[in-house]
Protein backbone atom coordinates (compact mmCIF):
# COMPACT_ATOMS: atom_id res chain seq x y z
CA UNK A 1 0.00 0.00 0.00
CA UNK A 2 1.42 3.77 -0.93
CA UNK A 3 1.85 5.85 1.90
CA UNK A 4 0.05 8.91 1.66
CA UNK A 5 1.96 11.92 1.82
CA UNK A 6 2.01 15.04 4.35
CA UNK A 7 3.50 18.31 4.99
CA UNK A 8 3.94 20.53 8.02
CA UNK A 9 3.79 24.24 8.25
CA UNK A 10 5.06 25.68 11.62
CA UNK A 11 4.25 28.85 12.23
CA UNK A 12 5.23 32.21 14.58
CA UNK A 13 7.99 35.17 15.21
CA UNK A 14 8.90 33.11 18.07
CA UNK A 15 9.99 29.87 16.33
CA UNK A 16 11.98 31.58 14.07
CA UNK A 17 13.66 34.46 16.18
CA UNK A 18 14.86 31.08 18.50
CA UNK A 19 12.85 32.51 21.52
CA UNK A 20 11.00 29.25 21.12
CA UNK A 21 12.52 26.10 20.60
CA UNK A 22 10.15 24.62 18.21
CA UNK A 23 9.05 20.23 19.63
CA UNK A 24 5.87 20.10 17.63
CA UNK A 25 7.79 18.98 14.49
CA UNK A 26 9.77 16.07 15.98
CA UNK A 27 6.55 14.35 17.36
CA UNK A 28 4.61 14.73 14.17
CA UNK A 29 7.52 13.17 12.62
CA UNK A 30 7.29 10.11 14.92
CA UNK A 31 3.43 9.74 14.52
CA UNK A 32 3.31 9.84 11.21
CA UNK A 33 6.05 7.59 10.62
CA UNK A 34 3.85 4.93 12.70
CA UNK A 35 0.77 5.72 11.03
CA UNK A 36 2.37 5.08 7.69
CA UNK A 37 2.01 8.42 6.38
CA UNK A 38 5.02 9.95 4.80
CA UNK A 39 6.28 13.46 6.05
CA UNK A 40 7.79 15.26 3.24
CA UNK A 41 8.50 18.66 4.22
CA UNK A 42 8.30 20.87 7.77
CA UNK A 43 8.59 24.87 6.54
CA UNK A 44 8.76 27.51 9.10
CA UNK A 45 7.60 30.86 8.57
CA UNK A 46 6.27 33.93 10.31
CA UNK A 47 3.26 35.45 11.50
CA UNK A 48 2.26 37.25 8.56
CA UNK A 49 -0.92 36.98 6.91
CA UNK A 50 0.03 36.40 3.01
CA UNK A 51 3.17 34.03 3.63
CA UNK A 52 0.84 32.07 5.57
CA UNK A 53 -1.57 31.63 2.91
CA UNK A 54 1.03 31.23 0.59
CA UNK A 55 2.50 28.21 1.73
CA UNK A 56 -0.72 26.83 2.96
CA UNK A 57 -1.93 27.32 -0.72
CA UNK A 58 1.53 25.39 -2.40
CA UNK A 59 1.58 22.55 0.33
CA UNK A 60 -1.45 21.53 0.10
CA UNK A 61 -1.45 21.29 -3.36
CA UNK A 62 2.09 19.25 -3.30
CA UNK A 63 0.28 16.64 0.08
CA UNK A 64 -2.54 14.86 0.78
CA UNK A 65 -2.23 15.90 4.36
CA UNK A 66 -1.15 19.59 6.08
CA UNK A 67 -0.55 20.24 9.49
CA UNK A 68 -0.26 23.77 10.63
CA UNK A 69 1.36 24.70 14.55
CA UNK A 70 0.62 27.67 16.06
CA UNK A 71 -1.42 30.75 15.68
CA UNK A 72 -4.55 30.19 16.87
CA UNK A 73 -4.68 31.57 20.41
CA UNK A 74 -5.99 34.91 21.85
CA UNK A 75 -4.11 37.47 21.12
CA UNK A 76 -3.61 40.14 18.01
CA UNK A 77 -0.75 38.38 16.40
CA UNK A 78 -2.70 35.03 15.69
CA UNK A 79 -3.40 34.84 12.74
CA UNK A 80 -3.26 31.63 11.17
CA UNK A 81 -7.29 30.73 11.43
CA UNK A 82 -7.39 34.01 9.23
CA UNK A 83 -4.34 33.36 6.68
CA UNK A 84 -6.05 29.78 6.25
CA UNK A 85 -9.81 30.95 5.37
CA UNK A 86 -8.18 33.61 3.00
CA UNK A 87 -5.90 30.36 1.69
CA UNK A 88 -9.12 28.78 0.75
CA UNK A 89 -11.16 31.51 -0.11
CA UNK A 90 -13.05 30.44 3.05
CA UNK A 91 -15.63 33.28 5.21
CA UNK A 92 -14.65 32.97 8.52
CA UNK A 93 -16.34 34.46 11.52
CA UNK A 94 -17.28 33.58 15.50
CA UNK A 95 -18.98 29.96 15.09
CA UNK A 96 -21.70 28.66 17.53
CA UNK A 97 -20.18 25.48 17.96
CA UNK A 98 -16.75 26.68 19.04
CA UNK A 99 -18.33 29.48 21.18
CA UNK A 100 -20.43 27.02 23.19
CA UNK A 101 -17.36 25.02 23.77
CA UNK A 102 -15.69 28.07 24.99
CA UNK A 103 -18.06 29.09 26.99
CA UNK A 104 -18.94 25.79 28.80
CA UNK A 105 -14.97 25.46 29.30
CA UNK A 106 -14.58 28.65 31.09
CA UNK A 107 -17.85 28.84 33.05
CA UNK A 108 -16.53 25.86 34.37
CA UNK A 109 -13.25 27.68 35.56
CA UNK A 110 -15.42 30.75 37.00
CA UNK A 111 -13.99 33.21 33.87
CA UNK A 112 -15.98 34.84 31.30
CA UNK A 113 -15.59 34.37 27.58
CA UNK A 114 -14.49 37.79 26.59
CA UNK A 115 -13.33 39.30 23.27
CA UNK A 116 -10.14 38.21 22.82
CA UNK A 117 -10.69 34.43 24.17
CA UNK A 118 -13.77 34.42 21.41
CA UNK A 119 -11.12 34.88 18.33
CA UNK A 120 -10.09 31.49 19.09
CA UNK A 121 -13.54 30.70 18.27
CA UNK A 122 -13.06 31.94 14.39
CA UNK A 123 -13.66 29.58 12.79
CA UNK A 124 -13.85 29.10 7.94
CA UNK A 125 -17.04 27.97 6.44
CA UNK A 126 -16.47 24.19 5.86
CA UNK A 127 -14.51 23.20 8.64
CA UNK A 128 -14.32 20.55 10.74
CA UNK A 129 -13.20 20.83 14.64
CA UNK A 130 -10.39 19.16 15.89
CA UNK A 131 -11.29 18.27 19.63
CA UNK A 132 -9.01 20.17 22.03
CA UNK A 133 -8.79 18.03 26.03
CA UNK A 134 -6.39 20.22 27.35
CA UNK A 135 -7.65 23.72 27.03
CA UNK A 136 -11.01 23.45 24.72
CA UNK A 137 -10.09 26.13 22.24
CA UNK A 138 -10.69 23.91 19.38
CA UNK A 139 -8.51 23.28 15.87
CA UNK A 140 -10.44 22.59 13.04
CA UNK A 141 -9.61 21.02 9.43
CA UNK A 142 -10.71 22.45 6.35
CA UNK A 143 -9.92 20.19 2.95
CA UNK A 144 -6.75 18.72 3.84
CA UNK A 145 -5.45 21.13 6.40
CA UNK A 146 -5.50 20.25 9.76
CA UNK A 147 -5.00 23.65 11.67
CA UNK A 148 -3.78 22.92 15.53
CA UNK A 149 -2.09 24.64 18.43
CA UNK A 150 1.30 25.35 18.87
CA UNK A 151 1.30 24.63 22.53
CA UNK A 152 3.28 21.01 22.26
CA UNK A 153 0.72 19.22 24.95
CA UNK A 154 -2.38 20.56 22.79
CA UNK A 155 -0.67 19.98 19.73
CA UNK A 156 -0.03 16.21 20.98
CA UNK A 157 -3.70 15.94 21.65
CA UNK A 158 -5.12 17.24 18.46
CA UNK A 159 -2.58 15.20 15.89
CA UNK A 160 -3.90 12.10 17.83
CA UNK A 161 -7.23 13.05 16.95
CA UNK A 162 -6.56 13.70 13.34
CA UNK A 163 -4.38 10.65 13.05
CA UNK A 164 -7.23 8.48 14.41
CA UNK A 165 -8.92 9.53 11.20
CA UNK A 166 -6.22 8.75 8.11
CA UNK A 167 -5.39 5.43 6.56
CA UNK A 168 -2.05 5.38 6.31
CA UNK A 169 -0.12 3.04 4.49
CA UNK A 170 2.91 0.31 5.33
CA UNK A 171 4.64 2.05 8.12
CA UNK A 172 8.55 2.38 7.51
CA UNK A 173 10.60 0.27 8.34
CA UNK A 174 14.72 0.67 9.58
CA UNK A 175 17.67 -1.75 10.13
CA UNK A 176 20.83 -0.30 11.15
CA UNK A 177 24.05 -0.80 11.16
CA UNK A 178 26.72 0.92 14.06
CA UNK A 179 30.51 0.76 12.61
CA UNK A 180 33.54 2.45 13.75
CA UNK A 181 34.40 2.86 10.12
CA UNK A 182 34.82 6.77 8.84
CA UNK A 183 32.94 8.50 6.67
CA UNK A 184 35.10 8.81 4.15
CA UNK A 185 35.64 5.06 3.87
CA UNK A 186 31.87 4.00 4.26
CA UNK A 187 30.85 6.46 1.68
CA UNK A 188 32.26 4.37 -1.37
CA UNK A 189 30.31 1.20 -0.17
CA UNK A 190 27.55 2.67 0.56
CA UNK A 191 26.65 4.34 -2.14
CA UNK A 192 27.15 1.64 -4.00
CA UNK A 193 24.45 0.06 -2.39
CA UNK A 194 22.31 2.37 -2.82
CA UNK A 195 22.52 2.82 -6.44
CA UNK A 196 21.83 -0.91 -6.60
CA UNK A 197 18.54 -0.63 -3.92
CA UNK A 198 17.31 3.02 -4.98
CA UNK A 199 13.80 2.11 -2.86
CA UNK A 200 15.75 1.89 -0.06
CA UNK A 201 16.11 4.97 1.85
CA UNK A 202 20.00 4.76 2.96
CA UNK A 203 21.69 7.68 5.55
CA UNK A 204 24.89 7.86 7.06
CA UNK A 205 25.09 9.31 10.82
CA UNK A 206 28.46 9.96 12.24
CA UNK A 207 29.56 9.48 15.95
CA UNK A 208 32.65 10.29 17.67
CA UNK A 209 33.52 13.13 15.97
CA UNK A 210 33.53 11.33 12.47
CA UNK A 211 35.27 7.94 14.13
CA UNK A 212 32.35 6.02 13.44
CA UNK A 213 29.05 6.02 11.96
CA UNK A 214 25.24 4.21 12.35
CA UNK A 215 24.05 3.39 9.14
CA UNK A 216 20.31 3.52 8.46
CA UNK A 217 18.08 1.48 5.94
CA UNK A 218 14.51 2.29 5.45
CA UNK A 219 11.84 0.84 3.63
CA UNK A 220 7.98 -0.57 3.93
CA UNK A 221 8.73 -3.89 3.10
CA UNK A 222 11.02 -6.21 5.40
CA UNK A 223 12.20 -8.53 2.76
CA UNK A 224 13.16 -6.09 0.68
CA UNK A 225 15.10 -3.81 3.52
CA UNK A 226 16.32 -7.24 4.21
CA UNK A 227 17.76 -7.78 1.30
CA UNK A 228 19.89 -4.60 1.23
CA UNK A 229 20.91 -5.15 4.98
CA UNK A 230 22.21 -8.06 3.60
CA UNK A 231 24.16 -6.28 0.83
CA UNK A 232 25.32 -3.87 3.18
CA UNK A 233 26.80 -6.38 5.70
CA UNK A 234 28.67 -7.93 3.28
CA UNK A 235 30.14 -4.69 1.38
CA UNK A 236 31.14 -3.54 4.65
CA UNK A 237 33.19 -6.61 5.67
CA UNK A 238 36.20 -5.89 3.75
CA UNK A 239 36.03 -2.33 6.34
CA UNK A 240 35.91 -4.11 9.71
CA UNK A 241 32.14 -4.70 9.76
CA UNK A 242 29.62 -3.40 11.79
CA UNK A 243 29.82 -3.49 15.37
CA UNK A 244 26.02 -3.62 16.36
CA UNK A 245 23.05 -4.19 14.08
CA UNK A 246 19.67 -3.80 15.02
CA UNK A 247 16.80 -4.72 12.41
CA UNK A 248 13.36 -3.52 12.73
CA UNK A 249 11.74 -5.01 16.14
Amino acid sequence: MTQPTAAMLVIGDEILSGRTRDSNAHHLANVLTDAGVSLTEIRMVPDDHEIIATAVNELRARVDHLFTSGGIGPTHDDITADSVAAAFGAHIDIRPDARAILEEAYAKRGMEVNEARLRMARIPDGAALIENPVSSAPGFTIGNVHVMAGVPAVFTEMVKSVVATIEGGAPLLSWSFRCRIGEGDLAGPLGDCAKAYPDVSMGSYPFGGGAGAVLILRHTEVTRLSEAANALRVALDPLGGAEAETPPN
